[in-house]
């Protein structure tokens, strides 16, 4: 009898995080060695956040954010523009079968820590928090 997971698993495989850790790591010496022939990804310094593979292994979203938040756009265009490159690179140092298609998008969970630290200094949140009642006045 097989072990395949079903479709409808809750989150990815263990697989699926090995291969997007060590995807996110060699991506991360990748741009830090400035190994891409490009001055305008070279200049930027872009942090890795996280990367999730597809079930396939064949597809990586590369959450990524620029150093200081600035040039996100810019950032995320150079990237998007050596897309091969940094495919080339990354294959070169991993034993996968199928190098990854690499589709790049902004980290936004930065923001919205920022947020919900916003939101839990709120002097009404505080107070609740203090008292210990919920916000429909209940006592937890």
């Amino acid at each position: 009898m097989s072990n395949h997971r079903s479709s409808t698993a809750s989150g990815p495989s263990q697989r699926q995080l090995r291969v997007g850790e060590l995807l996110r790591r060699t991506l991360a010496d990748v741009l830090t060695r400035g190994d891409v022939h490009d001055p305008d990804l070279n200049r930027i310094p872009i942090t890795v956040s996280e990367v999730r593979s597809s079930t396939d292994l064949k597809i990586a979203t590369v959450y990524v954010m620029p150093l200081g938040g600035r040039d996100q756009e810019a950032a995320l265009a150079a990237l998007r523009r050596n897309k091969a490159e940094l495919r080339h690179l990354v294959s070169r140092e991993m034993t996968l079968k199928y190098a990854p298609d690499l589709r790049f998008k902004l980290d936004e969970s930065f923001d919205r820590m920022d947020e919900t630290r916003r939101l839990l200094s709120d002097e009404t949140v505080q107070r609740d928090i203090v008292s210990g009642t919920d916000p429909d006045g209940t006592d937890t």
